[in-house]
Order: structure tokens, then sequence, then C-alpha cells
């Protein structure tokens, strides 16, 4: 925009209005600036004031003309068509751009030093350690995941570091900035603080060294009583209700309420949490907490709903709508228990108040841990069946509030894929070896310090296979029967928080960090969305090997093929059965309404109509 000096009829306009400037030379206006709408305000330093001819809707229905009044500005640059009013304190180094609306705000300003929240060094999963997570505001959940898990690589660390450190020297702002459409109201102090499009802020006591990156289409709300330091905020949060936090970053579509409190925290991708408090804590996509006593602190959740006390509200059949929680694979709790979920996607249920942890049990995936006296029984795979995982499987997809263009984080919803199915392969080979190093007819089989019963061990190794079944056919049915086109893909693979990728996939990034190959930020996040991308080829590879192995085939043919769509809808129908009776206990509890029950067979029963479809697992 061009600015020109403002015509001594001007000034004389702005006098009238009981408006001053230490110097009227370093005011500088639009061309089409007109000084009516201007009212006791006090000028400082070098302004730049853009055309105010419009109308601006302060509350719905309500409008009230474009203008400044009663305001102290220094060292400020405001765009077209804003009201700015009320300012008890003053507005200092900042650039404000169009059609916002500022009103009843003590202070904002920018100081020497500010950091806006970005190159802030954390420690996530210990509460008093080393910083091993740097924020800034392109961060998502993967990139935030392969930090912190390699961390004591320190060669690795180093260049992550100066990577991050280039992005913010080129991108961050010499100044506070406010972008089109900002409205803020009721407001004490906003200090350090750079706000993008669309964003609200109502009635927050205190911002400092934050960046908030709203968008028109996914504006993020900043309410009553919040402050909010060193920290980054996302596309599509909300953050309400005397929240208090600090050195966090909250990612895209998160809601956090009600007096939570959080610090040296992460949240990504749809989580929620109100009333309780974090500490250290990774919370990935779909994390959440409800509860005041809920206490997340040094640990890792992802599709994860934390109750209170021990028990994590959770019951073991949920077919009405009572929350449940799932974790990933090795997650600690805050109270130092660790749940038997190696799958991506899994329920959890806690019996008789007690949940107990060996490493080794999580080799037994979808397994319930039971208490009885001193004598813990393993029961592994049974999770598989429930009504909750059912429920789980269809739900997480529906609560991704994000839209297209905000999508930061990567979010893989396959509950069967190669990371979980290569769980449930292990699993059901330590079951086989179990039951043919004692024989089939003992009662109860030892695993390491865990007892599992005949009956159990029985169990697990049918619904194991149910689920390789279930596997193999829906991945066949969505790939052309052809030899897989890369071998990348056929080793182990990983959860980057809500992303599946192969082990070699994220070695081979980490030597190109290292090595500079990757020589920016983008560049890093470009290669996670390239290996999604190609997520379906590598799964193919590992999905091909597998069923060869499975059959004892060397390749796969159409006779193959029949026979593999067979068993998968053998093993479907089991499934569906087996939830089926899952839903019947919980039926028969007697604490679920009739209409419920009947409309949830009623959706068992159509299951059918997915075994001659494209499907999602």
């Amino acid at each position: 925009m061009t600015y020109r000096t403002l015509t001594e009829q001007e000034i004389n306009v702005l006098e009238n209005n009981s408006c001053w400037a230490e110097d009227w030379n370093r005011l500088k206006v639009a061309e089409n600036f007109r000084p009516n709408y201007f009212h006791r305000v006090m000028f400082y330093g070098d302004i730049q004031l853009g055309d105010f001819e419009k109308n601006v809707e302060v509350s719905k229905g309500f409008v009230k003309h474009s203008g400044i009044n009663n305001a102290t500005l220094r060292n400020v640059s405001i765009g077209d068509n804003c009201l700015i009013e009320n300012i008890s304190g003053f507005i200092n180094n900042y650039t404000i751009g169009n059609d916002c609306y500022i009103s009843n705000v003590c202070t904002m300003e920018t100081t020497e030093g500010a950091t806006y929240g970005e190159g802030n060094l954390i420690s996530v999963l210990n509460e008093v350690g080393d910083g091993n997570l740097i924020l800034f505001k392109e961060l998502n959940s993967q990139f935030a995941d392969f930090m912190v898990k390699h961390f004591s690589n320190k060669p690795l660390k180093d260049a992550i570091r100066r990577l991050i450190n280039e992005e913010i020297e080129r991108t961050q702002p010499k100044r506070g900035t406010l972008g089109n459409s900002v409205k803020i109201v009721n407001t004490k102090e906003i200090t350090n603080t750079v706000i993008y499009d669309g964003c609200e802020i109502c009635g927050a006591a205190r911002l400092s060294d934050c960046t908030i990156s709203s968008s028109p289409t996914n504006t993020v709300y900043i309410g009553t009583g919040v402050i909010c330091e060193n920290s980054i905020i996302s596309d599509g949060s909300s953050i309400i209700n005397s929240v208090k936090m600090q050195d966090c970053f909250v990612g895209e579509a998160c809601q956090i309420s009600n007096g939570f409190t959080a610090e040296k925290s992460v949240f990504f991708a749809n989580s929620y949490m109100s009333n309780g408090e974090a500490c250290a804590a990774f919370c990935g996509p779909f994390s959440a907490s409800h509860h005041k006593s809920s206490l997340l602190i040094g640990a890792s959740y992802s599709f994860y709903n934390a109750g209170s006390a021990t028990n994590f509200s959770n019951h073991a059949y949920k077919m009405g709508p009572m929350h449940y929680g799932t974790l990933e694979r090795g997650t600690k709790t805050a109270s130092g228990a660790y749940l038997l979920m190696p799958a991506h996607i899994g329920t959890f249920s806690v019996l008789f108040g007690k949940l107990m942890y060996h490493p080794d049990t999580r080799d037994l995936p979808f397994a319930y841990l039971i208490a009885y006296g001193d004598t813990m029984y393993l029961v592994p795979g049974r999770n598989l069946t429930t009504v909750g995982l059912y429920r789980d499987i269809r739900k997480w997809p529906k609560r991704d509030k994000r839209s297209k263009d905000s999508k930061k984080s990567i979010v893989n919803f396959d509950w069967l894929s190669p990371f979980s199915v290569g769980e449930i392969l292990r699993g059901k080979k330590i079951l086989e070896t179990l039951r043919e190093a004692s024989g089939d007819s003992v009662s109860e089989y030892n695993y390491h310090e865990y007892v599992i019963k005949n009956s159990s061990l029985k169990k697990g190794i049918k619904y194991y296979d149910i689920a390789l079944r279930i596997y193999m056919g829906a991945v066949l049915k969505r790939h052309a029967l052809e030899q897989p086109k890369t071998k990348v893909g056929l080793g182990n693979w990983n959860d980057l928080s809500g992303m599946l990728l192969p082990e070699s996939e994220e070695q081979r990034l980490i030597n190109d960090i290292i090595s500079g190959e990757v020589e920016t930020i983008e560049d890093v996040l470009k290669r996670f969305e390239q290996i999604h991308a190609n997520y379906s080829e590598y799964r193919w590879a590992w999905t091909y090997r597998m069923i060869c192995d499975y059959y004892g085939i060397t390749e796969i043919t159409p006779d193959d093929a029949e026979r593999i769509k067979k068993d998968y809808i053998t093993a479907r129908r089991a499934w569906i059965a087996e939830i089926r009776k899952d839903a019947e206990k919980e039926f028969a509890l007697g604490d679920l309404e009739p209409e419920v029950f009947e409309d949830f067979l009623t959706q068992l029963d159509r299951e059918i109509d997915f075994e001659n479809q494209k499907l999602y697992m």
C-alpha cells in the first residue's frame, strides 16, 4: 500500500476530535484516508493507517463504523476498515491487518527478544529431563514423535535443531502481528504474540510469547480467563474457560477448556482436555481427558480417554453413549502402569481395579490383564471381539474435525495394518509355542509371571487368526493381483503418533537429515507426506509376503485369491458373531435401552454388505 503524509486540514480535524501526535509527520495514511472516525487517539512514533470506510460487526446484527477511539498507539501499522476502541493502556510495536475489531483491551505490545513461542525447547515424557522437543508453528505429531524418539541421536538432534532455527529465522516477523478479521475484546494483555487470520479472543487474561495459527476457514477461539505463555496454538482449536497453559503446543482442532492446566506438553489433532492437568505429556491425535482428578504426566498418549483414579472410567462393554478409551502400544499412564495395547488403535479395560505390566506382555496384543488376589491372568486377543473395539473402528474417522486444508498431523485410521498385524502374528506364535511346549491338556499356561488359562489360550489363537484372515482378505480386495512393485515395507513397521510407516523409511529419513540431503523443515514434512502417500504400496509389499508365509505359497494365484476371499468372509462373520455375543452380554446386565440394543444388532446385520465392496478397516 502507498502511504502519504497528512494534510493540514486532516490534522485540524484530528485535533478537533481530541487526537494528538508526538510528531504528525511520522503519521502516514492511505490515499483515501478520512480523519472523521478518529476520536481521543494519541500517536507516538511511526504510525501507518489504512482506509476507514466500512462498518464492522461487533456482535451479531450490531455494526459500528470503522475507526479508532480512546486509544494510545506507538509504532503501529493498521490496515483497512478496522475498529479499535477503548484501549486502556496502549498498543505498541504491532502490525494489524484489515477488518479487525479490537475493543476493551489493556495492552498489546512487542518487546525486545520476542520469540512468539517458537524455538522453545521443552522436555516431554520426563518432567525433569533435558529438553527433547523444539516447538515451532509447523510442528506436527509425526515430527514431534520423531524428535522425542531419537533424542539420544546427537548428530540427528543437532541437525534438526539447525533446520528448525533456520525455519524460524526465515519466517518469524520482526514484531507482533495480527492477521485479517481478527477480533480481540475484553482482554487484559497481549505481549509478543502473532495472531493469524480470523482468530477471536474474548476475555483472555494474558497471552505472552505465543503464535496463534488461525485461518479464515479454521478459526481459533481464545476465551475467558485464559493465560497462555510461550505456546503455539494451531488452526481450528479453542482454548476457553480459564485454561492456564505454559510452554505448550496445541495442534489442529483441539479443545482445551474448563480450567485445564498444562505445562511443557503437546496436544495434537482433535485432542480434548478439560478440568485436569498435564505436565510433560505427549498427547497424540484424539487424546482426551475430562475429569478434575486426571493428571497426564511424563507419558505418551494417543487415541486415549483418561478417566478418574485407576479404572480410567472404562468398562468391558460399551454400546451406549458412554466414553471409552484407547491407547497406543507401550503407553505409560500417569500412575506408572502400562496398558497392554500394542495395536495402533485398540480399546483397553481395567478390571478389578488393578493393572500391572511386564515388558513381555506387550507381545500379546488386544489383551486383558485381570487380577485375582496375587495371581495375574492374561487374556490374549480378548479385546478383538468387543463392542468397544467395533465402535472405535468407526468412530475415530467421524470425529476428525479438521478441514482438508488443515491436516498437518497425519492420522492413519487402519486398525489392522502391518504395524498391528505384525504384533498379532508374534502374539499368535507365542501362544502356539506355549501350547507345543506344555501340551493341549493342561489347565493353565505360565507366561513369565502371568497365567493364561487353557480356554483363554485357545480363544486367543482363534481371535488372532480371525483378525489375520480379515486383514489379508481386506488388503487383497484393495490391490490388483500382482507382484509388489517395491521392497520397501517388508520389514518391521512403526507408529509415529498416528502415522504408520516402515521402519526402513524412518531410518532413511534419519540418515538423510544427518547427511544434509534433507535441507529444510519443509523437506522433512514433505518426506512424511510422501511416505504416507505410499502407504498402500508399502502395505501391499508387506502383506503379499505375509499371505505367502501364512498359506505356504510362493505367489498368489487367482485360485489362492479366491481361497483367501472365502477365508476372509468366514472370519469376518465369525468376528461379527463374537461382537454380537458381547453386545448380548451388555444387554443382559440390564443397563441398556432395548431400542439401542436393537439398533446395534441391525448395524451388525448390515455388515454383510461390506464383504463384497471396498472397506476401511
